[in-house]
């Protein structure tokens, strides 16, 4: 048995989007003040520096593939493949790029920063798994297909 909702205030891709990031930013919160608790200055710097790396470079991914599977269904998981390597892609050259600038010996914890990278990537993963799993996203929408085929759904 299903029912009609009429009422939706979030599309369920962008209630996904903003639950992960919202789990992902509690994680990261958290490992920052144990940074505080357990560590130095340049340990909270670097884990607020990956959390934040984490969450921006996960959000534009999702957002990203949240946007093109909106507008183009079938190109979505071509572009979900793209966007996870991009986003790899993308990680690996900041910490090239920090650890080629000299912030990584003194100013940023390197171990800070790798794990906050870590801990918000599981955290990230584990909200959008388990937000995605009660997510009521549809197959196919029943009112557009009667909008372009009268028959469909209807009696004969």
């Amino acid at each position: 048995m299903t029912t009609e909702t009429t009422t939706h205030t979030l599309r369920a891709g962008v209630r996904v989007l903003l639950g992960s990031a919202a789990v992902a930013l509690i994680v990261g919160l958290g490992t920052v003040a144990a940074a505080a608790v357990s560590a130095d200055a340049s340990a909270v710097r670097g884990a607020a520096v990956g959390a934040a790396t984490a969450l921006g470079v996960f959000a534009f991914g999702a957002l990203t593939v949240d946007l093109v599977a909106t507008t183009m269904p079938a190109a979505s998981m071509l572009v979900a493949l793209l966007t996870y390597t991009l986003e790899v892609l993308v990680l690996g050259l900041i910490f090239w790029r920090l650890a080629g600038s000299g912030l990584l010996d003194d100013a940023l914890s390197a171990g800070w920063l790798a794990g906050a990278v870590i801990v918000v990537t599981l955290g990230w993963l584990v909200g959008q798994v388990a937000l995605t799993a009660r997510a009521r996203i549809p197959l196919y929408d029943l009112a557009s297909d009667r909008t372009l085929h009268p028959s469909v759904g209807g009696e004969r």
